[in-house]
């Protein structure tokens, strides 16, 4: 078993500690101009993010084929990324984060920074996490997916319970500055959701710029494209024979996996946690 995590206000962390949270939080200046991409990993935060980038260039790939996503946008909660971050002059500013919204910078909150928060039914998002997290060398790896099935629906997961983290970040819904996309979304109706986000960003798009922009975020592209699909992390990091980032972006792969009594143990935990939510909020229910 590789690794553990650093537990925090009993949340497990991949790498961090409380005083770099901490100092994140009091000390890290937003800008309006930011523009802020948020998840529970394994939400299809590259798939976004690659959207967020074309249509910043306009449809233009050069930029996401030639520069690396954590470059493009670093990460937040990473202390390299975070560097990033700090040095950029030029606006805007991208950057992506898994962090649960209390331990968000408060500066963001305070701030007219545009944040995307894109989710996933929690059921496809834990069957990619069990893969997933067998390849990283930093965390506690899964033995089997019946053990990790019970480390997901317990919070003992990096970055600690969906449950909590979603329904932490829907309390932002409603602000003019703050975008919910579902990942199911995208599969459903690409162009729309691609229209719907550049909107956002008040970027208005030529219709060849627009199809430009759906070339290159298939499935395809961006897992054929070195620059976005974490082939270049290092070995220490990734075991690369273990698991890609890209696998098979599909919806409803749980449905391969789960057994029916875990089907009907995860309904059981997933009416409890989400509760007191507006009926028919999200497509899988």
């Amino acid at each position: 078993m590789a690794g553990d995590y650093m537990w925090i206000e009993g949340i497990p962390f991949p790498t961090t500690t409380i005083e770099d949270l901490r100092s994140l939080q009091d000390e890290f200046v937003a800008r309006d101009e930011d523009i802020i991409t948020i998840s529970y990993p394994k939400s299809g935060t590259n798939w976004i993010l690659e959207i967020i980038h074309l249509i910043h260039t306009r449809g233009d790939p050069s930029w996401v084929q030639s520069v690396g996503s954590w470059k493009r946008s670093p990460w937040l909660e990473n202390a390299s990324g975070l560097e990033d971050i700090k040095q950029q002059q030029e606006d805007p500013r991208f950057y992506t984060s898994h962090l649960p919204i209390q331990f968000f910078p408060k500066s963001i909150f305070k701030s007219k920074a545009k944040c995307i928060y894109i989710m996933r039914n929690p059921r496809d998002i834990l069957i990619s996490g069990y893969y997933f997290w067998k390849a990283i060398k930093v965390t506690k790896n899964p033995g089997s997916l019946e053990e990790y099935f019970e480390w997901f629906l317990q919070g003992n997961v990096p970055f600690g319970s969906w449950f909590d983290h979603v329904r932490g970040w829907l309390q932002m819904r409603g602000r003019e500055n703050f975008l919910l996309i579902l990942y199911e979304g995208l599969h459903q109706d690409i162009r729309a959701s691609v229209e719907k986000v550049s909107q956002f960003l008040g970027t208005k798009l030529s219709p060849e710029e627009l199809d430009s922009i759906l070339k290159n975020v298939t499935f395809q592209a961006i897992k054929d494209n070195k620059m976005s699909n974490f082939s270049l992390l290092p070995d220490v990091l990734m075991d690369h024979s273990k698991a890609c980032l890209m696998r098979k972006g599909i919806i409803g792969d749980w449905k391969n996996h789960f057994t029916v009594a875990q089907s009907e143990a995860f309904d059981k935990v997933y009416q409890e946690q989400m509760a007191g939510l507006p009926p028919g909020l999200f497509p899988w229910e």
